[in-house]
């Protein structure tokens, strides 16, 4: 499938240290087998959906089938753009970044994750500003939201280190035990304070009327 037929592979997010780009199915098979290398210790569980607990090949499987139903689910009214984090031509992991009707809220949510061996590197907070530029500068979005559980720091610290302020908080059950989350929000006017000079957009102008920002 070429960038003619789905404007969104030649998507790019350029920072002097990452690139963030939108997944081919070459890109997929090497984001799954990251998955399979680990990406937290396995006491712990950051995500809602325990999907990480699957054993190989079922966890390459079910990943590379939620990445294709995305894909295949993508509309104006609601989209989601899993972009895999590349660091020294390698991939590391997955920057998202999802929308509900778009072109009326003109607001996101980001979540992500990263291979344990790149974890402690800055990597976290770089690919979450990238994706960010693109949100708000890229799209013109005027609010970005984020969440965390309260047992994951790195997570709440990529957030209050890109600018956001807490937002409230909720319980939720997790793996059988209540677990409390922190919602965090990040305004324009914040972001626009701490606005980048040195990242670059590639190949959005034929993606904006997929994703309502036409």
């Amino acid at each position: 499938m070429s960038d003619h037929h789905w404007p969104l592979f030649g998507l790019r997010v350029c920072t002097p240290h990452l690139e963030l780009r939108y997944p081919t199915d070459d890109d997929l098979l090497s984001v799954t087998g990251l998955a399979v290398e680990g990406i937290h210790d396995p006491d712990a569980m950051p995500f809602y959906v325990p999907w990480t607990r699957a054993e190989s090949p079922e966890l390459e499987r079910k990943m590379l089938q939620h990445f294709w139903s995305v894909r295949g689910a993508l509309s104006r009214a609601r989209w989601s753009l899993p972009l895999v984090v590349f660091r020294d031509g390698a991939p590391v992991g997955i920057q998202d970044v999802m929308a509900e009707h778009f072109a009326v809220t003109r607001t996101v949510e980001t979540g992500s994750w990263l291979v344990r061996r790149a974890q402690g590197l800055g990597t976290g907070k770089e690919m979450r500003a990238a994706v960010l530029h693109l949100a708000f500068a890229g799209l013109g979005a005027t609010e970005a939201y984020s969440a965390s559980f309260d047992d994951n720091p790195a997570s709440a610290g990529v957030s209050r280190a890109n600018g956001y302020q807490p937002n409230g908080s909720v319980l939720f059950a997790r793996e059988g035990s209540p677990a409390r989350s922190t919602k965090w929000v990040l305004t324009r006017d914040r972001w626009e304070a701490r606005r980048r000079g040195d990242i670059e957009i590639i190949g959005l102008d034929p993606c904006r009327a997929l994703l309502g920002a036409a």
